[in-house]
């Protein structure tokens, strides 16, 4: 029998027990449209944070303090950063391009009868938008001047303008943080939601001076970390180098000794976070997988149960000539053929889930712009596997129906 016909036979049987060829490949398609959505959500969720670090810079280093440690529990961080050491980065790091003290400040913001919280209140350095790539759109930046002499002004986002300026053009108007008046000298451009659903634009910044002076009340230069930006993105190390070595020699730190700060690049984020959303995707993905496992043990059942009602079908085709070899791999047809036809129907099923479950996100996420990614790649590998899983346990039962004696099966009731 020539293996076109095989196929033919194979296929016609299929079709004879429609319902049956449904309900077997059930599993199947639960399988590959789990595996299917699972790493399109778990691309989509790594393409967002690619996006965010982008938004954030691709050549930005953070230098914050160390944190203590006792009896292996990390209890704080330790103040051994000032704004010395940030002006001293920018004069003697030859690959630094801009840098910024950050300050943190949290405070209640008022105007009027109507007061709020941003989300984010930082003291900064005038190059803190070079760092971060954040435009102006109204307004300007505070100066040096204003750095200088610890001027109450200050840039906000857009959240804080809706809120308290709804029907005003904020710039030049005031608002208090706590008791203190700040007059608005710039509006940040839109950033939207993070990764994490977290407005953005909920943001005020100050001169970091302002801060330490007006809202802290200290008399102390420390700073809660460094914002520095390298010339360019294949300097990244260079500046990072650079800025460990001058930071030991003003701490007089021996060679050996741990430091008392920390230097984390953009580029160490961004493969921190790629780490982890590949594993995530991978932990899914694998846990999806099991159910192919199921849907091939149910193929193997099923294909069981069909050797067992054809069993005086295959031996009235071996009596007029058919060999075991035949038997086997129409069998194995039947099995390959049902594995591939629910991972078609489970790959369409696991796009539109994928899609469906990224617009649901962006409808709840506070504004998050999820990106859609479908996987093509992962739908293919598990077309693949499906049809493996088909082949895999579609083999005994297509052994055991073509070791079936012809007169055994013929006389089969």
């Amino acid at each position: 029998m020539s293996f076109f016909l095989t196929i033919a036979v194979a296929i016609r049987a299929l079709l004879r027990n429609k319902m049956r060829a449904t309900l077997t490949v059930f599993g199947i398609v639960i399988g590959i449209s789990a595996v299917t959505t699972m790493v399109s959500v778990g691309s989509s969720a790594g393409q967002l944070l690619q996006d965010q670090l982008q938004s954030i810079g691709t050549n930005f280093i953070v230098v914050q303090p160390s944190f203590e440690k006792r009896r292996g529990v990390q209890t704080g961080s330790l103040p051994s950063l000032t704004d010395e050491d940030a002006q001293a980065i920018g004069r003697e790091c030859e690959a630094v391009l801009a840098f910024s003290p950050l300050v943190f400040g949290l405070k209640p913001v008022v105007r009027g009868n109507t007061n709020m919280q941003p989300k984010e209140m930082w003291g900064v350095g005038v190059d803190y938008l070079r760092v971060r790539t954040w435009d102006i759109e109204a307004g300007g930046f505070f100066t040096e001047r204003d750095e200088r002499a610890g001027n109450c002004v200050c840039v906000v986002g857009h959240t804080i303008v809706r809120e308290l300026f709804p029907a005003d053009n904020p710039i030049g108007q005031q608002l208090r943080v706590g008791n203190i008046p700040f007059t608005i000298v710039g509006v940040l451009g839109k950033k939207g939601a993070s990764l994490t659903g977290d407005d953005q634009d909920n943001v005020m910044l100050m001169p970091y001076t302002t801060v330490l002076k007006r809202l802290q009340g200290t008399s102390f230069r420390n700073v809660n970390a460094i914002l520095v930006g390298a010339r360019a993105p294949e300097l990244i190390d260079l500046a990072k180098s650079e800025i460990q070595q001058l930071l030991m020699d003003r701490h007089h730190i021996a060679v050996g000794q741990k430091p008392d700060f920390e230097v984390v690049t953009s580029a160490q984020l961004s493969e921190l976070f790629g780490r982890i959303t590949g594993i995530m995707t991978m932990l899914l993905a694998s846990i999806a997988g099991i159910s192919l496992l199921v849907g091939g043990v149910g193929i193997m059942n099923i294909m069981l149960v069909s050797v067992t009602e054809r069993t005086r079908e295959i031996g009235i085709r071996m009596a007029v000539g058919a060999r075991g070899r035949d038997i086997m791999i129409q069998f194995l047809i039947e099995s390959v053929v049902l594995s591939c036809f629910g991972g078609a129907i489970g790959l369409a099923l696991g796009i539109l889930a994928s899609l469906g479950i990224t617009r649901l996100i962006n409808s709840i996420s506070n504004g998050a712009d999820w990106p859609v990614v479908v996987s093509i790649p992962a739908g293919i590998v598990a077309m693949v596997f499906a049809a493996v899983v088909g082949l895999v346990f579609g083999l005994y039962p297509a052994w055991r129906a073509s070791r079936l004696d012809p007169i055994d099966a013929l006389r089969y009731e």
